[in-house]
C-alpha cells in the first residue's frame, strides 16, 4: 500500500497488533533479559566490571543511534519491508550473542542486536499507526502495543533467571530466534506495505553515522571514569570525541536536505517535552535493574533464579499500571497521568534507596519495587500516545523513533553515568577502610538518589511544558497527511 491509503479498518489488524506485540516484548525483553545474567556472564567470559556494562549499553547505544534513521527509512522505503530486515538481523545477532566466546564477540553481537531494533521498533509502532486509523482504537492499540513493551522490560528478569540457573545464559538469546521466525512467516500475511509519498532525496545517512559514533564515545568516557581519573586521557579523549562528533551531527543535520529530523517536528511542544522527560524516566527505570539485580546477587547472594522470581511483584504491578493508564487516558489527559507516573516513580526509586547490607526482601524491596511498577505502567501507554502527539501517518515511523531513540539513549547514558558515580563513590569508601559490600551498597544508594531527583525533575518538565489540548476525533484523512492533525487523545485534561 504505497499510494493512497484505504481509511477502510484492516479486518487483520488486531492479528496484526499480536504478532508486533510479540516482537517488540522480544525486543524490549532483550535490554533486561541479561541483567540477572551479568554475573555469570562475567564470570564465564572475563567482563570486568566496567566492561561489564556494554553488555547493555552496546545494545541500547546501537538502538538509539540508529532508531532515528530507522524511523526515517520506514517511512520512506517501506514499514513492512524494514521491520522483517530488522528482525531478521536481530535474530542472527541473537544466534552469534548465544555463541559467544570471548567479550569482544558478544559485545559486537549485542551491537548488531541494537541495530536490528533500530531497523524494526519504529517501523512496528508506523505500521500501527496506519493499521489503526480510528482514534478510539489507536489509543487502545498503543496503549496495548506500550503495555506489552513495559511487560517485557520487566518479566525480563524472571525469564532469565530460570533460564540461567536451569539451563546456561546463553538460552536467554537462543530464546529470540523462534519468536522472530514466526513474525518474519506471519506479518506478510497480516500487514500490507506502506510507506510516506515523497519526491527525491535520501535519509541523511552521515548525520546517522555521526550521532551513533558521538554517543558511544561519550558513553566509553563516561564508563572509562569508573576506574580512570576525569582528566585522565582514557576519559578525556572519547567525551571530548564524542562530543565534538555530536556537535558535527548537529551541523550535518542543518545543512541537509532531508534531515533525520525535519525542523517541522519541533513545533508541536508536548511531543518535543515528551522526548525530553523520557531520557529522565529511561536514566532512572535501566539503572534501577542493572543496580538491584548486582545488589542481590552480589551484596545479598542470591541466586539467578531468586533473583529473577524476586521481580514478579514489579511484573504484576506494572501490568496494573498499565490497565489503569490506558483505560484513564481518554478521560484524564497525558499531562495528567504522565505527572502522576514520574512523581510515583520517584517515591519508588526513593524507597529503593534505604536498602542496606541487611536488607530484607519484603520490607527493603518490594515496596520501592510495588510503587515503581505501577508508576511505571502508567507511564508507558502515556508516553507513547503523547510521542505521536498530532503525527500525521506520512510521519509514524519517524516519531516512534524518536520516542524510542529518548528512551534508548537516556537509558545507555543514565545508567553510564550513574553506575559510573557509584563505582567512584564505593572505591572512596573502600580507600577509607569500609568493607567491600557496604561500599558498593553506598555507591548504589547514590545513584539511586541522583535518579530520584532526575525523575522529580522530569515530572515538573511535564507540568511546565504540555499543552492543554481538549481530545478532538482525528480524521482518517488526517492520518494520511492529507489535513492537519488534530489530537486524538487530551494532552491535558
Amino acid at each position: 500500500m504505497t499510494g493512497p491509503q484505504s481509511t477502510v479498518a484492516d479486518p487483520r489488524r488486531w492479528k496484526a497488533l499480536a504478532v508486533l506485540g510479540a516482537i517488540q516484548f522480544m525486543l524490549v525483553l532483550d535490554i533486561t533479559v541479561v541483567n540477572v545474567a551479568l554475573p555469570r556472564i562475567q564470570g564465564d567470559l572475563g567482563f570486568s566490571r566496567p566492561g561489564l556494562a556494554w553488555v547493555v549499553n552496546g545494545y541500547v547505544l546501537m538502538a538509539g543511534g540508529l532508531l532515528l534513521l530507522g524511523g526515517r527509512l520506514a517511512d520512506i522505503v517501506g514499514r513492512r519491508r524494514l521491520f522483517l530486515l530488522g528482525v531478521g538481523l536481530f535474530a542472527a545477532a541473537s544466534a552469534t550473542c548465544g555463541a559467544a566466546v570471548d567479550p569482544a564477540m558478544l559485545v559486537i553481537s549485542r551491537f548488531v542486536q541494537g541495530a536490528g531494533e533500530a531497523f524494526a521498533a519504529p517501523a512496528s509502532l508506523g505500521l500501527i499507526a496506519v493499521l489503526f486509523p480510528d482514534p478510539a482504537e489507536r489509543v487502545k492499540a498503543l496503549g496495548m502495543w506500550g503495555g506489552i513493551a513495559g511487560l517485557g522490560g520487566t518479566s525480563g528478569t524472571v525469564i532469565s533467571g530460570a533460564l540461567v540457573d536451569l539451563a546456561s545464559w546463553r538460552w536467554i538469546f537462543y530464546i529470540n530466534i523462534p519468536v522472530a521466525i514466526a513474525a518474519i512467516a506471519l506479518v506478510p500475511r497480516l500487514v500490507n506495505e506502506s510507506k510516506m509519498e515523497r519526491e527525491g532525496g535520501h535519509p541523511d545517512y552521515l548525520g546517522a553515522a555521526t550521532a551513533t559514533a558521538g554517543l558511544i564515545a561519550v558513553v566509553d568516557g563516561l564508563l572509562q571514569a569508573a576506574t580512570h581519573a576525569w582528566g585522565a586521557w582514557q576519559v578525556l579523549l572519547p567525551l571530548l570525541a564524542g562530543v565534538g562528533l555530536l556537535v558535527a551531527t548537529v551541523v550535518i543535520e542543518a545543512r541537509s536536505d532531508s534531515p533525520l529530523i525535519p525542523l517541522e517536528f519541533f513545533r508541536n511542544r508536548t511531543r518535543v517535552a515528551t522526548n525530553v522527560t523520557t531520557l529522565f524516566f529511561s536514566s532512572a527505570f535501566f539503572s534501577y535493574f542493572f543496580m538491584l539485580t548486582l545488589f542481590e546477587q552480589h551484596i545479598l547472594g542470591w541466586s539467578p533464579l531468586r533473583g529473577g522470581l524476586s521481580y514478579l511483584p514489579f511484573g504484576i504491578t506494572i501490568g496494573a499500571g498499565i490497565g489503569i493508564g490506558t483505560a484513564l487516558m481518554p478521560k484524564l489527559g497525558v499531562k495528567v497521568l504522565l505527572t502522576f507516573g514520574f512523581f510515583g516513580c520517584a517515591v519508588g526509586i526513593l524507597l529503593t534507596s534505604m536498602m542496606d547490607t541487611s536488607t530484607t526482601y519484603w520490607s527493603g524491596i518490594v515496596p520501592g519495587m510495588v510503587v515503581l511498577g505501577f508508576c511505571s505502567g502508567v507511564c508507558f501507554p502515556t508516553i507513547g500516545n503523547a510521542s505521536l502527539h498530532e503525527v500525521t501517518g506520512q510521519d509514524s515511523s519517524l516519531a516512534s523513533g524518536v520516542q524510542s531513540a529518548g528512551q534508548q539513549i537516556g537509558g545507555a547514558i543514565g545508567l553510564s553515568c550513574l553506575v559510573t558515580l557509584g563505582l567512584r563513590h564505593a572505591a572512596g569508601q573502600m580507600r577509607h577502610g569500609t568493607s567491600p559490600a557496604l561500599a558498593t551498597t553506598h555507591g548504589f544508594v547514590l545513584a539511586y538518589h541522583i535518579a530520584f531527583v532526575m525523575l522529580l525533575v522530569g515530572g515538573v518538565l511535564v507540568l511546565a511544558l504540555f499543552e492543554r489540548v481538549i481530545a478532538t476525533p482525528r480524521s482518517a484523512e488526517a492520518e494520511l497527511g492529507i489535513e492537519p492533525a488534530v489530537e486524538a487523545v487530551p494532552a491535558s485534561a
